[in-house]
C-alpha cells in the first residue's frame, strides 16, 4: 500500500480542491475566528422564561471628535463597520511616516472598512494641518479620516476606548502616546486584533482579517 501512496497523494489534493467549490463553481470561504480582546464579564439574561448566562465584551465608548474637514466624526460614523485605529502626529519623523504608508496599503486594500487616525498633538494638528496631510495621502474623507479635538479625550479614547495605550495619564501637558500599534475594529465596535504598523508581515496579517471580519456574521 506504501508504493500507492506518492500516486493517491495528487488525487487526495484535486479531491480537496474539488470539496472547496459550491455547485456554482464559486469557492467556498474558510473562516478563521478572531479572538475578541479587553475585558468581559458574564450577564445574566432571560430567555424565554429561562435564565441564561450572557457574555459581555468591551466595546469602544462613544466619541466625538473633528476630522481633516472639520466636520464632526462619532461612534455612529462607524457605526455597522469595520475600522481601523492608529494614532500619530503630523510632525512625526520616526514611526509615523512608516504607519501612514502602512495605512495606506490598508486604505487601498479594503473600500469596505474606514481608517481613524487620530493625532496625540492637537495643538499642532489643527484640521487644516490634518487636511493637508490627507491630501499627501490622498485619503477619502469618507473612508481615511484624520482626527482632533481635545487632548484628555483623544488620549482617554487610545487608553480606555482602543486598548492602544498602557501607560497612566489625563491628557495633560506632560503626557504623551507614541504607539506604533494599530486596532482592529469589528462591526460591533469590539477589538479584535492589535498589529505593528512598522512591520509589513503583521499589517499582511492585517489586512487578512480584515477579510474574515467584514464576512463574519
Amino acid at each position: 500500500m506504501k508504493k500507492f501512496l506518492p500516486f493517491l497523494l495528487p488525487f487526495v489534493l484535486i479531491a480537496g480542491i474539488g470539496w472547496l467549490y459550491t455547485q456554482s463553481g464559486s469557492p467556498k470561504k474558510i473562516f478563521k475566528k478572531l479572538p475578541i480582546l479587553g475585558n468581559h464579564k458574564l450577564d445574566t439574561i432571560q430567555v424565554d422564561g429561562k435564565q441564561s448566562i450572557d457574555t459581555i465584551f468591551h466595546t469602544v465608548p462613544p466619541f466625538t471628535f473633528i476630522n481633516q474637514k472639520g466636520e464632526t466624526i462619532t461612534e455612529a460614523s462607524v457605526k455597522g463597520k469595520v475600522y481601523v485605529v492608529d494614532y500619530f502626529f503630523t510632525t512625526c519623523q520616526s514611526i509615523c511616516p512608516i504607519m501612514s504608508k502602512q495605512l495606506t496599503r490598508v486604505y487601498k486594500g479594503n473600500k469596505d472598512i474606514m481608517i481613524l487616525s487620530h493625532t496625540v498633538d492637537p495643538e499642532t494638528d489643527s484640521p487644516q494641518v490634518l487636511n493637508e496631510y490627507a491630501s499627501v495621502h490622498k485619503a477619502d474623507p469618507k473612508r481615511w479620516v484624520f482626527l482632533t479635538g481635545s487632548k484628555s479625550e483623544l488620549y482617554k479614547q487610545a487608553r480606555i476606548g482602543y486598548l492602544l495605550d498602557a501607560q497612566e495619564g489625563n491628557g495633560g501637558p506632560e503626557d504623551f502616546i507614541h504607539t506604533q500599534n494599530f486596532a482592529l475594529i469589528d462591526k460591533k465596535g469590539r477589538i479584535r486584533g492589535f498589529y505593528d504598523g512598522t512591520d509589513s508581515s503583521a499589517v499582511n496579517d492585517l489586512i487578512t482579517d480584515i477579510d474574515f471580519l467584514i464576512d463574519e456574521n
